[in-house]
């Protein structure tokens, strides 16, 4: 018999992702759902996504909306009334939260930064800031348009605009140094954001650096060794800092985390709107993932045909939910439950497989509550595929 299923939207909150697929250029180690378009036609945009909401809210009538992030691509490339025709659809259709939380992530180009006041003024509360790099050269072959001046004005712009603001950047870049990682991280840490996302530079086989990798041709990329010991840094800096770690790559100060994200990784619902986007909702006492096709013209023309037509909706099992759940509470500080697991799965955790990464180093127990250590955070993949090796979909 297939376990009950745990509504966890109902104490880890509800979002909504809305996701804007254009890019002004293509980053070469970029593989999201990104496009280049010679022309938008923003009015078209906002009636897909305005009907979208609707659809939405009609599925998910009552609820308390936590979060809303806008997501790409670019978002920082909407026009703000765009923007502001969303939020006040979105306002229209959910009560929101008192303490809701609006994220826009933005590039740091003087274009986006002047549409800052814009964004606020519709109701933007958090911006997110992809400087990736404060190395010149690094932003160049990175292939970002910006420049480390550019975005140290973004950076300061957002926090006289924004109540809360975070800051992306990439290490373990070609010919990046240990020393080099430091002084750029301190910088970082100094411009006084209340969140840092830094993420370790992986190549993926369909991008421009992946190819460049198959032909031997992306010189420079650290060694395993060197990697983790930026890794190491990393963590030592923020927490030293007042920003540590909270998620693998995520460090804030308390009280400042990605409260949206936190949905993702508490396993709560959200709805995904535009190219590509994915959802995790509780309908019916089922819980459902939605994924939405992924080139910008079939879902814009599909959508406005007839709202949900552009959308797979898929029933998961028990154990497709468990599993989840555990990937995304391993990567928490907080950790996971392994009752929460039980009660998903229908069936618990194997003890012997626990006990083995618990001798390792590699998880750490507490009774019900499982956290993945400093080292078992470098092996999470390994340590995952140890916990569930031996389990059987219910599919």
């Amino acid at each position: 018999m297939e376990a009950p299923i745990y509504e966890d939207w109902r104490h880890a909150g509800f979002g909504l992702y809305i996701h804007w697929p254009f890019c002004q250029s293509k980053c070469p180690y970029c593989d999201f759902n990104s496009h280049v378009a010679a022309r938008i036609d923003q009015t078209r945009w906002l009636t897909a996504f305005t009907a979208e909401i609707d659809r939405i809210g009609t599925l998910t009538e009552g609820r308390i909306l936590n979060s809303v992030f806008f997501g790409g691509g670019t978002p920082s490339l909407m026009e703000a009334a765009t923007v502001q025709g969303i939020l006040d659809r979105i306002r229209a259709t959910w009560t929101l939260a008192n303490d809701i939380e609006i994220t826009l992530e933005a590039n740091p180009g003087s274009v986006e930064a002047a549409r800052f006041a814009g964004y606020a003024n519709a109701g933007v509360n958090r911006v997110s800031l992809g400087i990736q790099s404060l190395d010149a050269e690094d932003l160049r072959r990175l292939g970002r348009k910006h420049t480390v001046e550019e975005a140290a004005n973004a950076i300061a712009i957002s926090q006289s605009t924004f109540q809360r603001v975070s800051i992306d950047l990439i290490y373990a870049r070609q010919d990046q140094t240990l020393a080099a990682w430091r002084e750029e991280l301190l910088r970082a840490l100094d411009f006084g954001t209340s969140h840092l996302s830094l993420y370790q530079l992986t190549i993926e086989s369909d991008t421009v650096f992946g190819q460049m990798q198959a032909r031997n041709l992306l010189r420079g990329l650290p060694g395993e060794d060197l990697a983790a010991d930026m890794f190491d840094l990393t963590r030592e800096l923020t927490r030293n800092a007042g920003l540590p770690a909270y998620e693998v790559s995520n460090h804030a100060r308390p009280g400042d985390e990605s409260r949206h994200n936190l949905i993702y990784w508490r396993m709560g619902d959200y709805a995904g709107i535009g190219p590509g986007a994915h959802g995790r909702l509780t309908l019916d006492s089922a819980r459902v993932a939605t994924e939405a096709e992924r080139q910008p013209t079939p879902w814009l023309d599909r959508t406005l045909r007839r709202p949900g037509g552009a959308e797979r909706v898929d029933r998961l099992s028990a154990e497709e939910r468990a599993t989840e759940y555990l990937m995304f509470a391993l990567r928490l500080t907080e950790g996971a439950s392994l009752g929460r697991f039980a009660d998903l799965a229908g069936t618990p955790l194997d003890e012997n497989a626990l006990n083995e990464m618990v001798s390792l180093g590699f998880l750490q127990r507490d009774r019900d509550t499982v956290r993945t250590t400093e080292t078992g955070v470098l092996v999470l993949n390994g340590v995952l595929r140890a916990l569930l090796v031996d389990r059987r979909s219910t599919v």
